[in-house]
This record gives structure tokens, C-alpha cells and sequence, in this order.
């Protein structure tokens, strides 16, 4: 048995889900072997995930998305380090009730890249998600040695906004040794830059931008493209097209920059953590999110979970807070069967509450189900 499932975000951590979901299952079959594999798409708990898959945790103060000091982490094993820039520049550093679409930046995730090629890391793979941030990767591209700068050759100031006073960037500076290492980018949006589907338009509302913020956004976005032609030349405007140049705010382009390469995070994720030989052990699959709906099917990590686990032979249930596909639809996704804890309490705010203990009510369904 194996219980590879993401967190149920609010209540629960992918930690925590795997530990209760086999309590469940073992008050239905007391000495069931079940082995644990808690997962992430490279959203924030990816070095949660990777630490408990047997990376060491690192802890460094940076920069938050307002510049106060932080406490973030990242995961190191050997020469290959799971950076999560959530930690330094999500949403959950910002103060309760506080957004700042055009302000905050992303340099703390920059100055958490710069630990871990400080901790000797050659393989970086950089989760995105989670955003507070607005700023196509400036800030951490600052961090890292580059300069923006505007038309009396000042810095310009952090965030996104502050882009349309750009008048020159200057990347002769960033950290030689970005060149000597394997950059990853691992996102499950494969948005562009800027326009309709891009980073403002998108994913700006969430972070509290109004409209008139998404289209300054947009524009200084667009503006910071075509400035950058003339550092790097004709790739600046090629990246910002690319997809996931608009993950996470736009750092994903910062990343692009850089030279990553962009994978889809629930299989540079599974890979990481050593999914496959875990697999190949199992009998049967338990995966599952906080919400298993329409977003579950484009590149979440239940998805990407069941698509390895169908190509390997291997049945897979699902367990969630709230279930939102039909069976057709879950069948397409290769999973035989889906509970969720609105089956057990109807009332949403006590699963949110009580997540944990009615999981393992859930879980012993399961175990009852497939088990006996």
C-alpha cells in the first residue's frame, strides 16, 4: 500500500494526510505494511514534501514579499536542492488581510537560490506557486546579481509596478555559478508573461490586484520584456511567450532567464522523491487534495500520481475534502474511485475543522473497500 497524496490546503498538511489516512487503514487490517510518500507539485509544501522524503531542511532569513526579514527553508540531499519560492515570497507572508500586487517582490526567493548553490547544490529544482508577487522574477534576478535601472540610472524599486520606469537592465553581474548548474523549473501553470492568459490578467486578481492594477501590471510586465531585448537579446521577448514564464507571478520568466527548463512540478516532484521503485512496491495507490475538481485533471499532483501509477499497472483511489468530477471523469484520470470527507460530514466548515479524524473515518471506508 502506498499513500502518496498532496496536502488538503487549510486543514491539513501532505504530511499529516498520509499519517492519517493510515491510521484508518490500519483499524481495518491492524499489521497492513503501508508506505508513505507525501507529495507536492512544486506549489508551497514542496520542500515539506521533499523533507519528508529524507532531504535535510535548511533554514535562511531573506527577504519576505514586503522586504521584512523571513525565516524560509529549503531541502537539500547531496548536490540536489528543492527550492519552494512560497517560502520566501508567498502568499503566506504577507500579514493577514494585506495584499500587495504591485509592490511585492520576489528577492528573497533569489537569496533562497543563492543558499543553495552556497549549500554546494548542482541540481536546483525551483517550485513556483503560491505567489504574493507580480514581478517577472525581478527581484530574484536582483538577488542574484543583476541591476534594473531607470532613466537617472537608480535602482528601480521593488515589484511589479515598478517596472515601467525601467530603462536599462544589466545582467553581467549575476552569479557565475547559474551557468554550472541544472536549473529546474517546476510549475503545474504553463502560462505566458503577459496578455489574456498571462501572469496579471490570470493570477493578478488573487493577489488583490484590481483591474486597473492587472493592466499597469501587464503593460510594465510587457515593458520589462522589451527592455531586457537589450541585454539579452531576442530570447528576452522568446521567454516571455514561453510556457510558465508566467508561473508564479511571472518569476517563472526570471527562471527562463536564467537558463531553467521548465517540467510540469508533479513530475519533477515524483522524480525527486523517488516515486517510481515505491510504486513498483505497492499493490495499490491512495492519492487525493484538499479539492479534486477540474484543476485536479491540468497538472496537480494527484493527476500526475495516478497517470504514473496507471502506466505502471497499479489501482488508484483517491481521498479529498470536496469531490468535484463525475466517475467519467475520474476514470479518464485513472482513478478507480474517489471519497471525499463531505461522504462522512455534510457540513463543510467542520471537515475544514475537523479534517484529520474524519480522514481516518474516510480512510478505514477505503480500507474496508479495497482491503477485505
Amino acid at each position: 500500500m502506498l499513500v502518496a497524496a498532496d496536502k488538503f490546503k487549510g486543514s491539513l498538511t501532505a504530511v499529516q494526510v498520509a499519517e492519517r489516512v493510515t491510521t484508518g487503514l490500519r483499524r481495518v487490517v491492524p499489521d497492513l505494511e503501508v508506505e508513505t510518500l507525501p507529495v507536492a507539485d512544486g506549489g508551497d509544501g514542496t520542500v515539506d514534501a521533499a523533507v519528508a522524503a529524507g532531504f535535510e531542511r535548511r533554514e535562511v532569513r531573506v527577504a519576505g514579499p514586503l522586504g521584512q526579514e523571513v525565516s524560509a527553508a529549503f531541502a537539500l540531499r547531496e548536490s540536489t536542492a528543492v527550492v519552494e519560492m512560497a517560502e520566501a515570497s508567498g502568499l503566506q507572508r504577507l500579514p493577514a488581510g494585506v495584499f500587495a500586487p504591485l509592490a511585492a517582490t520576489t528577492y528573497g526567493s533569489g537569496e533562497l537560490l543563492r543558499a543553495a548553490l552556497d549549500a554546494g547544490a548542482r541540481t536546483i529544482v525551483f517550485g513556483v506557486g503560491g505567489s504574493a508577487t507580480t514581478d517577472g522574477g525581478a527581484g530574484m534576478l536582483s538577488a542574484l546579481g543583476a541591476r534594473f535601472l531607470d532613466a537617472e540610472g537608480e535602482p528601480v524599486p521593488p515589484g511589479g509596478g515598478a517596472l515601467a520606469a525601467l530603462a536599462r537592465a544589466d545582467l553581467s553581474g549575476l552569479d557565475r555559478r547559474l551557468a554550472s548548474v541544472d536549473l529546474v523549473l517546476a510549475s503545474d501553470v504553463d502560462n505566458p508573461l503577459t496578455g489574456p492568459l498571462g501572469a496579471p490578467a490570470v493570477y493578478g486578481p488573487q493577489k488583490g490586484a484590481s483591474p486597473n492594477d492587472v493592466a499597469a501590471l501587464d503593460a510594465a510586465l510587457a515593458h520589462f520584456a522589451k527592455v531586457l531585448e537589450s541585454a539579452v537579446g531576442e530570447r528576452a521577448s522568446e521567454f516571455a511567450l514561453a510556457p510558465g514564464a508566467g508561473a508564479a507571478g511571472g518569476i517563472g520568466y526570471g527562471a527562463l532567464l536564467l537558463g531553467a527548463r521548465f517540467r510540469p512540478g508533479i513530475e519533477v516532484m515524483l522524480d525527486v522523491l523517488g516515486f517510481a521503485p515505491a510504486l513498483e512496491r505497492a499493490s495499490l495507490v491512495i492519492t487525493g487534495e484538499g479539492s479534486l475538481d477540474e484543476q485536479t485533471l491540468h497538472g496537480k499532483a494527484p493527476a500526475g500520481v495516478a497517470a504514473a501509477a496507471r502506466a505502471a499497472g497499479k489501482e488508484v483511489v483517491a481521498v479529498c475534502g470536496r469531490l468535484a468530477l463525475p466517475p467519467a471523469a475520474l476514470g479518464r484520470a485513472g482513478i478507480r474511485r474517489a471519497y471525499a470527507l463531505t461522504d462522512v460530514e455534510p457540513d463543510v466548515a467542520t471537515c475544514i475543522a475537523e479534517a484529520g479524524d474524519i480522514l481516518e473515518r474516510l480512510a478505514e471506508r477505503v480500507g474496508r473497500d479495497f482491503l477485505l
